[in-house]
């Protein structure tokens, strides 16, 4: 059940927000240098390399770090925007389409985030796709605490249902969670 929710909610999504995701690339394009999509490698369901793609909050110069090891300087002013209501996610709907993602589940983690990676790994959480949102996000737990943010996970893990997903993305779009925290 989740899976054809996943795909269809996805799908409606992508319907709706295309022509809003088009406008924001092409804004981003026209404030700041470098692409408006924005993609990198995330570690997926059983630990599977995937390519995530977002709009672009940063800097295109900005290093491929976590985003709690990234300086607040390196968001642009738009960036700050997308990222406050959370627009900069909406291309992971096509993630979510293709099967690498899901709109509910642990926020994919980069490759080389070796606690994180070991920490879920630990706790099964692989055993899952990775979400759009989820319960560490909506309580506010980022990156930046590893054990606890597996904590968290494992504990989406064994209570997931279909009414807390939905309970999960009401409290997403209704501004519960900032989600990773960029380096004051």
């Amino acid at each position: 059940m989740k899976r054809v929710f996943d795909i269809v909610a996805s799908l409606g999504g992508l319907l709706v927000f295309a022509l809003p995701i088009a406008i924001l690339a092409w804004r981003i394009r026209r404030d700041s240098d470098g692409p408006g999509l924005f993609a990198q490698a995330r570690v997926g369901r059983h630990q599977r390399i995937f390519v995530c793609y977002k709009l672009r909050t940063m800097r295109a110069d900005t290093a491929n770090a976590a985003t709690h090891d990234t300086p607040s300087s390196a968001v642009t002013p738009l960036g700050t925007t997308l990222r406050k209501w959370k627009l900069d996610e909406l291309p992971q709907l096509w993630n979510v389409l293709k099967g690498e993602m899901s709109l509910v589940g642990p926020r994919p983690s980069l490759p080389m985030q070796a606690e994180v990676i070991h920490e879920r790994a630990a706790r099964g959480v692989y055993a899952l796709r990775p979400g759009i949102t989820g319960l560490a996000q909506v309580h506010d737990i980022d990156m930046a605490d590893p054990r606890r943010l597996a904590e968290a996970d494992a504990r989406y893990l064994a209570e997931r249902s279909f009414l807390g997903d939905l309970v999960l993305i009401l409290q997403t779009v209704t501004g519960r969670g900032v989600g990773d925290h960029v380096a004051r």
